[in-house]
């Protein structure tokens, strides 16, 4: 990892000034109950139907290609994401994160539900790519409002809230997935029609944020005409978010396998091994929020402690060991996620921080997109999945060295005497 990832961060937290925006009382707990939830979106879309792509596989098996489409249905939004986030960066800035919310939350319950009516297969991934466009555009406005909104450490408790939420809401979505798949593979569908109550609430109880720049925590912007884009601090954050996304998101998508790997075929306990690693992602990022810090110096703490639960799941020949492997990643996971997002918030100004958070949440779900795609390429070099994970183990650590040598070397410059002025 090049020493320039993560250049000398802004003012710490718990030094900026207060939020611009109330912090108590019923409007601000509808205010960010509607941005959590418009947050859980998104992580809907990704695991809500997976419990019934066996049901669908089975439907469309007379349609040429069924077994490779079929699974599209489930990744393709996420890919869509990844792919578009920046642009509605973009859209954000310059038409208003709140508009721009209502009306892709409005579109996100017509594009989800279209599977219920659609009898093509084709047509359902074209519904499903059209829901990754609204996805992009609802993440980032979220979270882009929560920037607004929020300052200090108030900011760093909700991004560590909205990582909580995503991560419980995971687990309850593919509960709620499997529930509703009993009924049929298209009943799981009905349940994206829950943004139709989400948009009225927010047209009332999210307040416009254009009115919030000049109370702005960010450093005092030049004119329009002299202020430049912050492309060479946020590039550093983006690459080490592409990677933390990779592991954020190893346990969650392999650790069904790993326990089969082990001989445990039983959904409950597999379930039950879920719940427990979403639960220390949860408590990493509680553990994040009181610690009240600035994220750089955390990341490297918090990559080494991802990196010690990949090697014991690696190392582990039982599947309570490699539960606690998954544990101890998932609390290191919890802290990483929030972290790199904190960072990023903190080099944006008011008018660069929807392309920013866009940049970001590209980033972030491309990691996630392709992180299946490098296990697997790992476990045919390495021969296991155990083993492929264990050479993540490895990268990681090697990256949580090289962030910290950086921040070293930083230090070093920075507390060196200035040369004595020639005679």
């Amino acid at each position: 990892m090049p020493g320039s990832v993560l250049p000398p961060s802004p003012p710490t937290a718990d030094a900026a000034p207060a939020s611009p925006v109330t912090v108590s009382g019923p409007a601000h707990l509808l205010r960010v109950t509607l941005l959590m939830a418009g947050s859980c979106l998104p992580i809907l879309g990704a695991v809500l139907i997976a419990p019934v792509l066996p049901k669908m596989q089975e439907h469309f098996a007379s349609v040429p290609g069924a077994k490779a489409l079929v699974p599209l249905a489930l990744t393709v939004p996420a890919l869509v994401l990844a792919v578009l986030a920046p642009f509605a960066g973009v859209i954000v800035d310059r038409l208003g994160r709140k508009r721009l919310l209502i009306v892709a939350t409005l579109l996100y319950s017509v594009f989800g539900t279209a599977p219920l009516w659609l009898d093509s297969l084709g047509a359902i991934l074209a519904s499903r790519a059209l829901v990754g466009v609204t996805e992009a555009a609802i993440m980032t406005c979220c979270t882009t409002l929560i920037g607004d909104y929020y300052s200090g450490q108030q900011r760093v408790k909700y991004l560590a809230l909205q990582t909580m939420c995503a991560s419980a809401s995971a687990t309850v979505f593919f509960v709620v997935g499997g529930a509703a798949g009993s009924a049929g593979w298209r009943m799981p569908f009905w349940v994206y029609a829950v943004s139709l109550v989400l948009a009225p609430l927010m047209v009332s109880a999210l307040p416009d944020a254009g009115n919030r720049a000049a109370a702005d925590e960010a450093p005092v912007k030049a004119s329009k005409a002299q202020r430049r884009f912050p492309w060479r601090q946020l590039v550093g954050v983006c690459t080490l978010t592409f990677f933390g996304a990779m592991v954020f998101y190893t346990v969650p998508v392999e650790m069904s396998y790993l326990l089969d790997d082990l001989g445990v075929k039983n959904t409950g306990v597999i379930g039950l091994a879920t719940a427990l690693a979403s639960a220390a992602t949860m408590g990493g990022a509680i553990t994040f929020s009181r610690l009240k810090r600035s994220p750089e110096p955390m990341l490297p703490t918090a990559l080494a402690v991802c990196a010690v639960g990949f090697g014991v799941m690696f190392f582990a020949g039982s599947a309570p060991l490699l539960v606690i492997g998954a544990v101890i990643n998932c609390v290191g996971a919890g802290i990483l996620l929030p972290a790199l997002l904190t960072s990023a918030m903190s080099r944006l100004a008011f008018e660069d921080r929807g392309r920013g958070t866009g940049l970001w949440m590209a980033a972030f779900f491309g990691g996630e997109f392709v992180c299946p795609l490098i296990l697997l390429a790992g476990e045919s070099a390495v021969g296991s999945l155990a083993g492929a994970v264990g050479v993540l183990s490895v990268v990681t650590v090697l990256v949580a060295g090289g962030l910290l040598a950086a921040r070293r070397r930083a230090g070093a410059v920075a507390t060196q005497p200035l040369p004595e002025p020639s005679t």
